[in-house]
């Protein structure tokens, strides 16, 4: 006889069934299937929930339990939308476990860690054992997008009475406390259309372009210099390019997306402004060159939380409590902890999964790690070194 599956992966694999791919991709929808079900299971175990509007049919859902301080309150964060199912070789909403692994859309990314923190938010409630503050557990949508679910939470948030916000990525059960913010936009040379049999009477827009690229290269160089222990060193990716309208015209036009993530202590604005110094390097070396910096498509801020504060000492602890790896690490990828980092609320990325898998066409999660990290957040629920205010700096 099949054993039963452990009711953290149930709710996981309920949680895969649901297409949540983000709405501003291919086959996307909003994530209000999703709401439903966090909301049903809260409600059947009488934990207080509530939604906060972000878009037509995209709300964010929260529930909370009532601790001992209720001028304090620990935020537990998961998003609920996944990217893309193109491309996938296996089938993206029907879960299926071999060999000790979840597969599906969203497995990894981060429905794994989402069902991690419901349990033991539900956990917690069920006991006899009062949590040190309030918790709010939080269910996000567009995180894959635009980040705007945790930007409408953030705008409502008193940030002053946040004692940490645990947020869920795939970090293969290790605390992160830091990562990379980025700024991306596009930059565009322009020039003067003309036929092909006769260039001298056009200027060629990709010709002007390859001199902004090799000042981008050469300016690459000077990356290696701003390094950091955890995170290693910033980066600038040309990543998209479009010029051209057919093979018989000199292009008037030619654009490149750029993407340049950022190290705690960089920003977004001066980072913008050196960039913007090169091009004007670039055409004043080359006159012929004219090109323009369009405003950035996106930012997000780096960040970096104290190892030696008592949120992340606190989040050590449990972890050696529990056999787990304990050691502080960095990762080079955005997610919703940069937007608790901005307001000051101490922040730690943890969950299961490993963001190699993440977004994947066979997407998969460790079933032993969903579990472990139910154990985790539970457990760091209860902490009470996580007000510690006499620890750490």
């Amino acid at each position: 006889m099949t054993a039963p599956m452990p009711a953290v992966l149930q709710t996981l694999a309920d949680l895969i069934q649901i297409n949540s791919v983000n709405p501003n991709y291919k086959s996307g929808v909003p994530e209000a299937d999703v709401v439903d079900y966090i909301e049903t299971f809260f409600k059947q175990r009488s934990i207080k929930t509530w939604r906060q509007s972000v878009e037509p049919h995209r709300d964010n859902l929260i529930a909370s339990v009532p601790g001992r301080d209720h001028h304090r309150k620990m935020i537990f964060e998961a998003h609920m939308d996944t990217v893309s199912v193109d491309g996938m070789t296996i089938p993206p909403f029907e879960p299926a476990v071999r060999e000790g692994r979840m597969y599906g859309r969203g497995a990894c990314d981060t429905k794994s860690g989402l069902a991690g923190m419901m349990h033991a938010l539900a956990d917690v409630a069920e006991s006899s054992v009062s949590p040190p503050c309030d918790l709010w557990f939080v269910a996000t949508v567009d995180e894959e997008f635009a980040y705007r679910g945790v930007a409408e939470f953030c705008r409502e948030l008193a940030a002053e009475t946040c004692a940490v916000a645990v947020v869920a990525e795939p970090t293969e059960l290790q605390p992160v406390v830091a990562s990379k913010g980025l700024i991306r936009w596009i930059i565009e040379t322009t020039g003067k259309a003309a036929h092909s049999a006769k260039p001298h009477l056009g200027v060629n827009a990709i010709t002007s372009m390859v001199q902004v690229l090799q000042a981008l290269e050469h300016d690459n160089l000077g990356l290696s210099n701003r390094s950091h222990p955890l995170l290693g060193n910033a980066t600038c990716n040309v990543g998209v390019i479009r010029g051209g309208v057919q093979v018989n015209l000199v292009p008037a036009t030619c654009q490149v997306e750029v993407d340049r993530r950022l190290l705690p202590g960089e920003t977004s604005e001066l980072v913008f402004q050196h960039y913007q110094s090169v091009l004007d390097e670039v055409m004043r070396k080359h006159p012929q060159v004219h090109a323009i910096m369009h405003p950035p498509m996106l930012t997000d801020l780096p960040l970096e939380t104290c190892v030696e504060s008592p949120p992340v000492q606190a989040m050590l602890q449990v972890l050696s409590d529990l056999g787990c790896r304990r050691e502080p690490a960095g990762m080079p990828f955005g997610s919703d902890a940069s937007k608790f980092g901005a307001l000051g609320i101490p922040s730690l990325i943890f969950g299961p999964g490993s963001i190699d898998q993440a977004h994947t066409a066979s997407e998969f999660v460790d079933c032993q790690q969903v579990l472990t990290s139910h154990q985790v957040y539970r457990r760091y629920m209860l902490s009470e070194g996580v007000l510690d205010t006499d620890a750490g700096g």
